[in-house]
């Protein structure tokens, strides 16, 4: 085999399942201010994985985008096995085992695919939005790494995430701040 074996990723610290969540509520509005997000969030599906629930998030000032997708049907290694034509660099995101993805000859996003549960993942992809110049693809990677830091946080603490009126909130959710 002309593959090199992937690095090995951190172990998971407990299953956090994915099941019956809404993608929708995984970033409190303090979160998607930090990240700049100012459109409304966009409930979806991913049809590539078994209707996956996802959430759409935009950046109209950076046009920049981000999807989050709970992944319930297939385990991370959907992008470390011998099909999936990316690049996957293990990291670690708030504790969790993941994987930076870069798409060879696909410069215009990258997706963290974070290991949460047996058999699931959460899959972030971060994207330009019609930026001029288009974001380097690294900075993508980077802004995906940090929403899905944020939305392990959330995951994390779920007594933390608000539950009513978002706008009206004034205090912070985080218990740190990563450098950003």
């Amino acid at each position: 085999s002309s593959t090199s074996a992937p690095a090995p990723l951190a172990p998971r610290p407990y299953a956090i399942p994915l099941d019956h969540l809404d993608p929708c509520t995984l970033l409190t509005s303090d979160q998607r201010d930090q990240l700049g997000f100012d459109r409304d969030p966009i409930p979806n599906s991913e049809a590539g994985f078994g209707d996956a629930a996802t959430c759409s998030y935009r950046n109209t000032t950076a046009k920049v985008g981000a999807r989050l997708a709970l992944i319930t049907t297939e385990g991370m290694g959907v992008w470390t096995d011998d099909t999936a034509q990316v690049e996957a660099n293990p990291v670690v995101v708030d504790g969790f085992p993941a994987l930076v993805i870069k798409t060879p000859g696909l410069d215009l996003s990258c997706n963290v695919a974070v290991d949460v549960a047996d058999g699931q993942h959460l899959d972030i992809l971060y994207r330009d939005d019609g930026g001029q110049p288009p974001p380097p693809v690294d900075l993508l990677c980077a802004g995906a790494q940090h929403v899905a830091e944020d939305t392990v946080a959330t995951l994390r603490n779920p007594a933390t995430t608000e539950t009513s009126s978002p706008k009206t909130s004034t205090t912070s959710t985080r218990t740190s701040e990563p450098h950003r």
